[in-house]
C-alpha cells in the first residue's frame, strides 16, 4: 500500500490545465524525484502534496486517509525552498528551534532535538551564528535541519540546490541524500536537473505537460527511456524513424533505405509496434572510412561540424537517412568532409514510444 496516492487530480491556473486527471503513488521511506522542464507541472504537484494548492477535482491520500481538504498547517510535512526562507533575525538554534516552540515544546526538549539535528546536518558549532554570516550550503542545511526537526511524515524540496554553485550542489545532494536514507523519510524531490536527481533517487518521475511520461528507478530511465520526449530529455540526441520491423525472440529487426539494423529487445519495454530508434551521441562508434563496414547498425556518413568539447571532440555527420550527433574522446579529431563510418551498437539503441 503506498503512503502517499494522488488519484485523478486535476488543477487548473487561469483555466489552463497545469494536471489533468494525475495520478502518482509513494512508497513509505522512497525519495522520489519530480523531473521535467519549465511549467510541466512538477512544482505545482510539489505545492498541492505540501496543501499550499487545492486540486479542482481528484484525491489526495496519505496514510490512507484523505488530504484533499486538509489545510496545510494541520499536515505534518517538512517543506524545504528554494530560497532557504530563513529568518534572518534568528541565530541557526533559533530558525531551527522555531517549529517546536509553535508546538509549546519544553525548552530542555527544544535544546536536546535542536542538537541532535544539527549534529545529523553536520553544523554542531554554528548555533549562534545568522544566516548572513553562513554559506549557500549552510544555509541550506539550516533549511534542512529547520524542516526535519519537526519528525515530518513527509519531506519537500523544492530546487533546493538551484541556488548554489555547481561543486557545492554535488556535496550537498550526497549530504540531502545521507540525511534521507539516515533517517528513513519519505521524500519528494523536484528539479530540473538530470544529474541531480538520478543520483539521489529511488524513483524517478519525468513529467511532460502536466502528465508522468515515464516513472521508474534512474538505470531503467537511463538505458531505457520509454518515450522520444524522456529519451531526448536525459540526452537521446539522435533518433531515426524506421520504415519496417520484424520481431525475431530477443533481437528486432528495422529497415530504412535499404540499411538493416538490430535492436535487442528489452523485457520491460510496451513499445511493441514502435518504429522509432533513439541512441546517444555518446554511444555512436566512429571509424575511418577506409576500415570495413557491416552490412547491420552502420553507415557511411561525411563529417560536416566540428566541436572541441574538452575531453574530446562532437560532430555533426551527414548520412544517407539523416544527420547525427557523435561524440568521441580522442586527441586526433576527424576533419570536415572527412569520410567515415559510424556504427549503432545493437545493445545501446532503444526503441521509443
Amino acid at each position: 500500500m503506498a503512503l502517499l496516492s494522488l488519484q485523478n487530480v486535476s488543477v487548473a491556473y487561469n483555466k489552463q490545465d497545469i494536471l489533468q486527471d494525475f495520478n502518482l503513488n509513494i512508497e513509505k521511506g522512497k525519495l522520489i524525484s519530480l523531473l521535467g522542464p519549465s511549467g510541466c507541472g512538477k512544482t505545482t504537484t510539489l505545492r498541492l502534496i505540501a496543501g499550499f494548492l487545492e486540486a479542482g477535482a481528484g484525491k489526495f491520500l496519505f496514510q490512507e486517509k484523505d488530504y484533499t481538504k486538509v489545510p496545510v498547517n494541520k499536515r505534518n510535512f517538512g517543506f524545504v525552498f528554494q530560497n532557504y526562507a530563513l529568518f534572518p533575525h534568528l541565530s541557526v538554534f533559533d530558525n531551527v528551534a522555531f517549529g517546536l516552540r509553535l508546538r509549546k515544546m519544553s525548552k530542555a526538549e527544544i535544546e536536546k532535538r535542536v542538537a541532535r539535528i544539527l549534529e545529523i546536518v553536520n553544523l554542531v558549532g554554528f548555533e549562534k551564528r545568522f544566516p548572513q554570516e553562513l554559506s549557500g550550503g549552510q544555509r541550506q542545511r539550516v533549511a534542512i535541519a529547520r524542516a526535519l526537526i519537526i519528525e515530518p511524515d513527509l519531506l519537500l524540496f523544492d530546487e533546493p540546490l538551484s541556488n548554489l554553485d555547481a561543486n557545492l550542489r554535488v556535496n550537498m545532494r550526497v549530504e540531502i541524500r545521507r540525511i534521507q536514507q539516515e533517517l528513513g523519510i519519505t521524500t519528494v524531490y523536484v528539479s530540473h536537473d538530470q544529474e541531480e536527481c538520478f543520483s539521489i533517487s529511488d524513483q524517478v518521475a519525468i513529467m511532460n505537460k502536466g502528465i508522468i511520461e515515464q516513472l521508474d528507478d534512474p538505470a531503467t530511465i537511463y538505458k531505457h527511456p520509454k518515450t522520444k520526449f524522456v529519451a531526448d530529455f536525459i540526452g537521446y540526441k539522435n533518433f531515426i524513424t524506421f520504415d519496417e520491423r520484424i520481431d525475431h525472440g530477443e533481437s528486432i529487426q528495422l529497415l530504412i533505405n535499404n540499411h538493416r539494423f538490430a535492436v535487442k529487445r528489452y523485457s520491460g519495454a510496451g513499445y511493441d509496434a514502435s518504429l522509432i530508434g533513439a541512441i546517444r551521441p555518446d554511444h555512436i562508434v566512429i571509424k575511418p572510412h577506409s576500415e570495413e563496414r557491416s552490412d547491420e547498425n552502420s553507415l557511411h556518413g561525411t563529417i560536416k561540424v566540428s566541436t572541441f568539447l574538452g575531453r574530446g571532440y562532437q560532430y555533426m555527420v551527414e548520412t544517407p537517412i539523416g544527420q547525427f550527433t557523435v561524440n568521441e574522446e580522442t586527441e586526433k579529431p576527424y576533419s570536415i568532409d572527412q569520410d567515415v563510418i559510424l556504427e549503432f551498437p545493437k545493445e545501446k539503441l532503444v526503441l521509443v514510444e
